[in-house]
C-alpha cells in the first residue's frame, strides 16, 4: 500500500514537487524572505517611516522577522526531513504540507505592512509554530526514538519566545520582546550546537578527499550542553554579569576545541565543508565577544549580528545548500560554482556589520547598507541556482 501511494504521488507532480517534503517550500521561502525581508528593512532603516510600527522599536520588528520568520522557516524545512529521515515515517507532504507553508506565508506578508495587521499576524504565526511542533513530535512519538524529542523542546521553546514576543506586544509582559528575542538567539545556536555536533563532523569525514577520522569526546558534548544551558538561564533570568562572563569564556574554550578536532586541511576545498566549519567558527568568536561586552547586560548590536549573519545566516544558507541536494537525488560533490559566491557575500556582510564597525563607526550607517547589499545578493544567488531545484521532482524520479 506504501509503494502504491508513493507512486501515485510521483505521477501527480511530475512537473511540480515543492510540497512534496518539507525543505522545499521552506528553504525556497526563507531565501526569498531573507532578501525581501532586508530589502524592506532597508527602507525601514533609512526613512524611518516606511512602515506602520507601534509599540515595539522598529529593530525589534526587524529582529523578530529574521528569527521567527527567517530562521523557524529553515528549521521547519530542515527538521520536516530529518525527522523523516530519523524514524522513517513520512511527515508532513501535499496538502497538509501546503497549508503550513501558506499560514507561514501569511503571518510574513502581514508583518511587512509593520503592526498594522499584527493580531492576525500573530494568529497565522502561532498557529503555524504549534503546527510544526505536532508534525515534527507525532513520528518521533510513533517511532519510541525519544532522544529526539530534545530537539522538539527547542522548537517549542521558540514557539513559546514568540508568544512572550506578542505578550510584550500587547502590554501583557514587560520586556516581552527583549526575553523573545534574546532567548530566541540563544535557542538557534542551540540548536545549531546540538544538530551541528551530529552532522558536521560527519559532512567533514565524508566529504574530503582524503578519508578522516575526526576525534570525538562524550565529556566535551556533555560540558557544552551543561554550560550552555547555564548561560541561557542567566541571560534570560538571572542577569549577573560575572556569570555570563564565566559561561561565555567557558563555551569560546570547550567548543573551540572541538571546533580544532574537526578540522582538516581538505575541508577548504569544498565549499559544503567550509561554509558550514567557518559559520561555526563565528558563533564560536561570538561566546568571546558576548564575554567582553557582558556588562552591558543584553546582547550588544555586534555581537547580536556575529551571532545572527556569521553564525546563523551562514549555518543556515550553508546546509540548505547541501540538503537541497542530496534531497533531490542529486551530486553534493558538485553544487554549483556560483553557491561559493552566496557563501562569500555572506561572509563580507559579517565584515562590514561587525568588523570594520569595530575598526571605525565614521561612517557606521553606509557599513550597515554595505552589509544589507550582500546579505541580500548571497540569498537572491541561492535563489536563482535552487529555486528549479526545489520546484521540480527529484533527479532519481523517487518521491520526495
Amino acid at each position: 500500500m506504501l509503494i502504491q501511494i508513493k507512486k501515485s504521488n510521483q505521477e501527480d507532480t511530475k512537473q511540480f514537487a515543492l510540497f512534496n517534503l518539507g525543505f522545499r517550500p521552506f528553504f525556497l521561502g526563507a531565501s526569498v524572505f531573507a532578501v525581501v525581508s532586508i530589502m524592506l528593512w532597508m527602507f525601514v532603516y533609512f526613512s524611518n517611516g516606511f512602515a506602520n510600527i507601534k509599540h515595539i522599536t522598529a529593530s525589534q520588528w526587524h529582529a523578530h522577522e529574521m528569527l521567527y520568520g527567517y530562521g523557524l522557516a529553515v528549521v521547519a524545512g530542515f527538521l520536516l526531513t530529518a525527522v523523516k529521515n530519523w524514524t522513517g515515517i513520512p511527515t508532513l507532504f501535499g496538502k497538509p504540507l501546503a497549508i503550513l507553508f501558506i499560514l507561514w506565508c501569511i503571518a510574513r506578508v502581514l508583518f511587512l505592512f509593520g503592526t498594522t495587521f499584527l493580531p492576525w499576524a500573530a494568529s497565522a504565526d502561532l498557529l503555524f509554530g504549534l503546527m510544526l511542533v505536532v508534525a515534527i513530535t507525532l513520528p518521533i512519538i510513533k517511532s519510541k526514538q525519544w532522544m529526539q524529542l530534545a530537539v522538539v523542546v527547542k522548537v517549542l521553546l521558540l514557539l513559546l519566545g514568540n508568544i512572550v514576543f506578542f505578550l510584550g506586544y500587547f502590554g501583557v509582559l514587560s520586556n516581552g520582546m527583549l526575553y523573545a528575542i534574546n532567548g530566541a538567539v540563544l535557542l538557534f545556536i542551540s540548536l545549531i550546537l546540538m544538530i551541528g555536533r551530529r552532522v558536521i563532523p560527519f559532512f567533514i569525514e565524508r566529504g574530503t578527499e582524503v578519508r578522516v577520522q575526526l576525534k570525538q569526546y562524550k565529556w566535551l558534548d556533555i560540558s557544552i550542553l551543561v554550560v550552555f544551558l547555564a548561560l541561557f538561564i542567566n541571560v534570560l533570568f538571572i542577569r549577573a554579569t560575572y556569570l555570563t562572563m564565566a559561561f561565555a569564556w567557558a563555551l569560546f574554550a570547550l567548543n573551540g576545541f572541538r571546533l580544532c578536532n574537526w578540522h582538516t586541511a581538505g575541508l577548504w576545498r569544498v565549499p559544503l565543508l567550509w561554509s558550514l566549519y567557518l559559520s561555526a567558527w563565528f558563533i564560536n568568536v561570538g561566546f568571546m565577544f558576548f564575554a567582553l561586552q557582558a556588562e552591558n547586560n543584553n546582547l550588544s548590536i555586534l555581537t547580536l549580528h556575529l551571532f545572527t549573519i556569521g553564525g546563523i545566516g551562514l549555518m543556515t544558507l550553508s546546509m540548505m545548500s547541501r540538503v537541497a541536494l542530496g534531497h533531490t537525488g542529486r551530486d553534493i560533490r558538485v553544487p554549483s560554482p556560483w553557491i561559493k559566491l552566496a557563501f562569500v557575500c555572506l561572509i563580507v556582510s559579517v565584515i562590514f556589520r561587525v568588523i570594520v564597525p569595530m575598526i571605525t563607526t565614521q561612517f557606521y550607517t553606509l557599513w550597515v547598507l554595505v552589509a544589507a547589499v550582500f546579505w541580500v545578493l548571497g540569498f537572491a544567488i541561492y535563489s536563482a541556482i535552487y529555486m528549479p531545484i526545489l520546484l521540480k521532482p527529484r533527479a532519481d524520479g523517487t518521491f520526495g
